[in-house]
């Protein structure tokens, strides 16, 4: 499943499944420190000088949720409608190129909502027998979407998500991700929300998955998919 035909590389698409199966944590020799640990995941950051905030490369096992499950989740935009309370507008964009997805984030009063625009690609792949599913993420600019006034369009934010078994029912993760919101919001106020932020998006994102099953049958019900 891809949009846009960005150009995802066979190379990011190798790194990511290098990443989710390598036994060691990134040390800070590459220039990552550990930052925190929540439902069996780690997470560790590296900082970008350039713009004053961290980058995340994130770790761990969801023990009872498998990795198609997660995939799906993951892809799924109407489901995320459901759980995630922070959507405002989330959709697909037809444009020339393919298609684009759009999504708008409600931010806390004061701070103005964000907004981006973003390609995304799904492969399933098979490494030394074993399946891997890999999510490529990656902000665009298009003129089919301009900006919207009072909103704060991100243009700097990527994400990488690679998902395999755990050999039991869960699901081994691996994810790297960094998003520059812009805007006023002072880099040390970012740093910190990301505290709570990322372990709290990573709670719910589990929650989902677990809870996919059956919204997912009740969907294809209701739309007469039997």
């Amino acid at each position: 499943m891809s949009t846009l035909g960005l150009g995802f590389s066979e190379f990011d698409f190798e790194s990511a499944c290098a990443a989710l199966r390598q036994d060691r944590p990134p040390t800070p020799g590459e220039g990552y420190e550990f930052f925190t640990e929540s439902h069996d995941v780690k997470i560790y950051r590296n900082f970008d000088s350039d713009s004053g905030l961290y980058q995340y490369k994130i770790y761990g096992i969801l023990d009872d949720v498998l990795p198609e499950v997660c995939a799906q989740v993951y892809m799924d935009l109407e489901y995320r409608k459901t759980w995630d309370s922070f959507v405002k507008e989330l959709k697909e964009i037809p444009t020339r190129g393919g298609t684009a997805i759009y999504w708008e984030v409600n931010f806390p009063w004061p701070m103005s909502n964000r907004d981006y625009v973003y390609a995304r690609e799904l492969r399933e792949l098979e490494i030394d027998g074993q399946k891997v599913w890999v999510i490529l993420v990656k902000a665009v600019t298009l003129s089919e979407v301009p900006e919207k006034p009072g909103v704060v369009r991100v243009t700097d934010y990527v994400q990488t998500c690679a998902l395999t078994s755990d050999g039991k029912r869960g699901s081994k993760a691996y994810m790297k991700y960094f998003d520059n919101p812009g805007g006023s919001i002072p880099t040390w106020l970012i740093n910190w929300g990301a505290k709570t932020g990322v372990p709290k998006f990573l709670s719910q994102m589990q929650t989902a998955c677990r809870c996919y099953p059956k919204y997912d049958a009740h969907s294809q019900s209701g739309n007469g998919r039997e």
